[in-house]
């Protein structure tokens, strides 16, 4: 019960992180007092923070050796895995790679350029993440569009509803395949669902909704878009050899997902060959993906905690019902976390188990906690809000219509 109640007060933090800021404003800079409440106004502390607290009450409630005992019974296998791919996505080879092939695709449609970038970018970006991960996709795509289009002229409209747009579609852009997405890796090895059952059940229909989700943006600020251009950066061209090794390790680094010793070590073995190379490379990004990590590590130790109300809850619900109460749990508990603890509810019909994962997918935009690598879009994005950064409000709006989009994609076409 505790442990729900310390989950709930970091929930409510995280819409409270502008007030954090603010306070912050109120002391002298570079003070303890004002880095403090910086740090507390850090959406990627905020879950990792509160677990820390929990286990100091646990420890002093309980015993030390207790508290130590759920973290190790627990799987940290997952923030673990986000930042090393988040690491070696955001290398420079990576990236040109990723805009080469977007821009490349971008060329092919006889429109405005900058409309292009924008349709191919929100659409093959998140789609990249059935086959290179979610986490991967969504830091390929949002330095892309860091890039292109979030400057300082692009109006706050525009740039909270290609942020809902990006964080839906990397949600269910991840679904063609039975291992890149968090929520279908949970449940696909004890339900049998394999790549070619994800395709037929899930992908098509992911596919047209990234596509309508890209389109919606591309139309409302068709004009908007037409004005922008993208930022001219005088970067040296990575070799093809480089960019092919390093496309190689994140290929070695997915394969080998499941095993957190096998993938910690390609790691190192990447680390060494981007010393190497360091002539073809910009500095490696640390920071940003150990945030991350820390957020989804802070979800990993509340996740199982919220089993006596979850699982209950998930169990009364009939199909329709399933599908709109995961599509909204999903809002305030990771999808993945959704997932897993309704694969753990017995009797689950096959149609039942459809609803839970498309309602846990539908609703991966709607907030920075919904989805795993939401974080590290919102780490990759949060300046080019100003001062204030992202209001999760706003964020909530910005996701509602593509989720909406998404929820009737999944549901009316099953």
């Amino acid at each position: 019960m505790t442990g729900t109640l310390f989950f709930a007060i970091a929930v409510l933090h995280t819409f409270a992180i502008k007030r954090f800021q603010s306070f912050a404003q109120r002391f002298p800079e570079g003070s303890v007092r004002e880095n403090l409440f910086h740090l507390l106004g850090e959406v990627e502390v905020v879950f990792g923070f509160w677990a820390g607290i929990w286990f100091l009450w646990f420890t002093v409630t309980h015993s030390y050796q207790q508290g130590l005992h759920y973290l190790e019974s627990l799987n940290f296998r997952e923030p673990l895995f986000v930042f090393v791919i988040m690491t070696v996505a955001a290398t420079k080879p990576v990236l040109q790679a990723s805009k080469t092939l977007i821009f490349g695709l971008a060329k092919l449609i006889p429109i405005h350029p900058q409309l292009a970038k924008y349709l191919v970018t929100l659409t093959v970006g998140p789609l990249m993440g059935s086959f290179i991960t979610e986490p991967a996709a969504m830091t390929v795509t949002a330095l892309i569009l860091l890039d292109e289009f979030y400057q300082s002229e692009s109006p706050e409209s525009f740039k909270y509803l290609t942020l809902g747009i990006l964080f839906v579609n990397v949600s269910i852009g991840g679904v063609l395949t039975n291992y890149a997405a968090p929520p279908v890796l949970m449940v696909a090895n004890q339900w049998n669902w394999d790549t070619a059952f994800m395709m037929s059940h899930f992908g098509w229909k992911a596919i047209v909704a990234v596509v309508l989700n890209a389109l919606l943006g591309g139309v409302v600020f068709s004009k908007t878009l037409r004005e922008l251009n993208g930022v001219q950066k005088k970067e040296s061209r990575v070799p093809i050899w480089v960019m092919v090794i390093h496309l190689i390790f994140i290929g070695l680094i997915v394969f080998s997902s499941h095993h957190s010793i096998v993938f910690a070590a390609l790691f190192l073995f990447f680390l060494g060959f981007a010393d190497i190379s360091k002539e073809h490379q910009d500095p490696i990004q640390l920071k940003s993906s150990l945030l991350v990590a820390f957020f989804l590590g802070g979800l990993v130790v509340f996740g199982e905690m919220q089993t006596w109300w979850l699982q209950p809850l998930l169990s009364r619900l009939e199909t329709t019902s399933l599908f709109l109460g995961s599509t909204a749990l999903t809002a305030i508990v990771d999808n993945a976390a959704l997932t897993y603890l309704g694969s753990q509810v017995q009797g689950l019909e096959g149609e039942m188990k459809y609803a839970l994962v498309a309602g846990a997918v539908t609703g991966g935009g709607l907030t920075i906690i919904a989805n795993a690598p939401n974080p590290a879009g919102f780490s990759i994005l949060k300046d080019s809000f100003g001062q204030e950064g992202i209001s999760p409000l706003m964020l909530l709006f910005g996701a509602a219509i593509p989720t909406l989009i998404a929820g009737i994609t999944f549901w009316l076409l099953s």
